[in-house]
């Protein structure tokens, strides 16, 4: 049994065992170090000698970790002593009945609001999805002491806090609910658009934060925006096949071959809307319908974008931001054409909403370019590409300002 294999069991049980250890030590800390420490240990012996259920040596393992840590602070030998009174049952004979609750106390502790936004999303990663520091680094263009150093943090922020590990009450849960999903949201958007770097879409990023949000809305059944979340996830990944042509430059929405996208993730993306639609749409099952109107249209000129414009306007009562009113101007250029498209987006310019954003520009250029005003979209589009930062959407943007002399 490989390195491979070790990974694939980790990144499936990496919550459970966290959180399992996190309830029994309470230390959350020590709970991730004890499972970190149980899979380089299978790194080496798993090889030599492959153990017949891989997901209980885990966490049997990682469990003796954790005792060991705690035999080894002399100030918590009352609480060792309660641990390794009766070494039955073992964590992977725990109430399974806790799982869940457990799984859900992870998730709400990697995402506390004590913690800055850069920690939450390397906890969440890290501890709730099963990544290497390695991995979320290479994920997000930073190095990796900086990951290290923002989970270390973390994990001392949430201990000198006193940050309990528990589902929040009911009453809480909520106000809480929506700083998760802005982790998951956050870490989708830089999967389905890189900020920076040579690829456009990071898939493996995109999707650890749909894997993420279908246990969130597994174990939160009864929350709609949970089930928006994920529906906004699924749809916009199913274009994902057709958004890059082989040598990975960006392929427009009207250029995309529609029968690549994955069509299954449109099912399950309808589906997770429809579990939201009858509570009335929050921010993200709004955007998630909007997908939902471009996942289904034949294509670019048969959309319906009227409807997509009432969408954003929806969108733009209960959650107003420059970019959704920027979406709102692309929308109505393609419901009404592009004069009254423009005056939203000069209203964003004289606003100066959106400071040092290469998408105002973009936006600005395409409608100056479709109004005949080539010298001004000229201008605007280069702009633009002097401040966007993926190396692939700059090339797209220059090629079309280039084409424009």
């Amino acid at each position: 049994m490989d390195a491979a294999a070790v990974e694939a069991v980790w990144r499936i049980e990496s919550a459970r065992i966290v959180a399992a250890l996190t309830r029994f030590t309470g230390d959350f800390g020590l709970a991730e170090d004890a499972a970190q420490e149980a899979v380089a240990e299978a790194l080496v012996s798993w090889p030599l000698s492959p153990p017949a259920n891989p997901a209980g040596w885990l966490r049997a393992t990682a469990r003796r970790r954790a005792i060991d840590a705690i035999r080894r602070r002399a100030a918590l030998q009352d609480r060792y002593a309660l641990l390794a009174a009766d070494d039955e049952p073992a964590v992977e004979d725990a109430d399974p009945d806790r799982i869940d609750d457990d799984v859900l106390a992870l998730v709400f502790t990697s995402c506390h609001p004590v913690l800055s936004p850069e920690a939450r999303v390397a906890l969440t990663l890290r501890v709730v999805g099963g990544l290497t520091s390695e991995e979320i680094a290479r994920a997000f263009l930073v190095p990796v002491p900086t990951v290290q150093a923002r989970v270390t943090r973390g994990k001392k922020t949430i201990a000198a806090a006193g940050v309990p590990f528990e589902v929040p009450p009911a009453d809480e849960r909520k106000a809480r609910l929506g700083g998760v999903l802005s982790v998951l949201y956050v870490i989708f958007t830089e999967g389905s658009t890189a900020t920076s770097g040579d690829r456009l879409v990071r898939p493996d990023v995109a999707y650890e934060a749909i894997r993420l949000a279908r246990t969130l809305a597994a174990l939160l059944p009864a929350e709609p925006e949970v089930h928006g979340l994920l529906a906004l996830c699924e749809l916009t990944a199913a274009r994902f096949p057709a958004r890059t042509g082989p040598d990975g430059e960006p392929v427009l929405l009207e250029d995309q071959d529609r029968r690549t996208w994955d069509h299954a993730g449109i099912h399950r993306g309808l589906a997770a809307l429809a579990k939201a639609a009858p509570h009335g749409l929050g921010p993200y099952g709004l955007q998630a319908a909007i997908a939902a109107t471009h996942a289904t249209a034949p294509s670019v000129d048969e959309t319906d974008w009227e409807r997509i414009v009432v969408l954003y306007e929806a969108l733009g009562r209960v959650a107003p931001s420059p970019v959704v009113e920027l979406n709102r101007a692309v929308a109505v250029a393609m419901a009404t054409g592009p004069e009254p498209a423009l005056a939203i987006v000069d209203e964003l310019v004289a606003t100066d909403r959106l400071p040092g954003s290469h998408l105002v520009p973009t936006v600005r250029g395409e409608l100056l370019a479709r109004l005949g005003r080539r010298p001004e979209a000229r201008a605007e589009l280069d702009l633009a590409a002097r401040l966007c930062s993926n190396q692939r959407e700059r090339s797209v943007l220059l090629r079309k300002a280039a084409a424009l002399d």
